[in-house]
């Protein structure tokens, strides 16, 4: 067998990090919405695999940003819909 990438160790990949209980209710309640408002990941993307995260976790993704040195978005991990 061949070796397995790492994504996590891949230039091109943002860091990408499981949020605590208490940062995700600030970020809730600093931008007023509710949890289901959140952009979404899916469990099995080799992302959310590769930082052991689980569907109801949120994850804070930090790029290098031109403009503003780095940027945060955040994502919450859902179950990918049977076909």
């Amino acid at each position: 067998m061949g070796t397995r990438l790492n994504v996590l160790m891949h230039d091109m990949v943002p860091k990408h990090q499981i949020m605590e209980n208490e940062e995700v209710s600030k970020l809730l309640s600093d931008y007023n919405i509710t949890i289901e408002q959140l952009p979404k990941i899916y469990h099995d993307d080799p992302i959310v695999k590769a930082v052991e995260a689980l569907p109801g976790t949120v994850l804070r993704i930090t790029r290098k940003s031109h403009t503003a040195g780095e940027a945060e978005s955040y994502r919450l991990v859902v179950r990918r819909p049977k076909k």
